[in-house]
């Protein structure tokens, strides 16, 4: 990872995207087990059913964690100093997930050089799922 600076950082930049394969029930399970999010509407078909959906989908905080991972492979978690998202739709079985983000504003925070970014996840068909924006502290 190149060590960002605040002085080569410039509103509008890009992150490089993050392009994930289709959602899976591996994919769920593994991180039901990881999050200790066991909620059986993500993981139990006929529960999923019995609720109204057509099938299990994504725990919200997985996508989260998609948008953490962009972030994180921008720059270091230990500059990150904020970190907010809404939930915009759900992600289904068999989508597949883009995220990207972009420098927005340059600004001074706690006495820290620091960036916003937008960030976003996209279905295949340009759904957004989840918005929201960081807060990144760099030299």
């Amino acid at each position: 990872m190149n060590a960002l600076t605040y002085d080569a950082v410039n509103i509008g930049d890009e992150l490089p995207s993050l392009q994930l394969p289709p959602v899976n029930r591996t994919t769920l399970a593994l991180f039901a087990g990881a999050s200790g999010d066991h909620n059986p509407i993500h993981i139990d078909t006929d529960f999923a059913r019995k609720a109204g959906m057509p099938d299990v989908f994504a725990q919200g905080m997985l996508g989260m964690a998609w948008l953490g991972r962009l972030i994180t492979q921008w720059a270091p978690q230990s500059q990150l100093r904020r970190f907010d998202v809404r939930f915009q739709g759900i992600t289904h079985l068999g989508h597949a997930v883009q995220c990207s983000g972009r420098v927005v504003e340059k600004l001074e925070h706690n006495g820290e050089r620091c960036v916003r970014v937008e960030v976003l996840s996209a279905n295949q068909y340009g759904q957004t799922r989840i918005a929201g924006e960081a807060l990144v502290a760099l030299r």
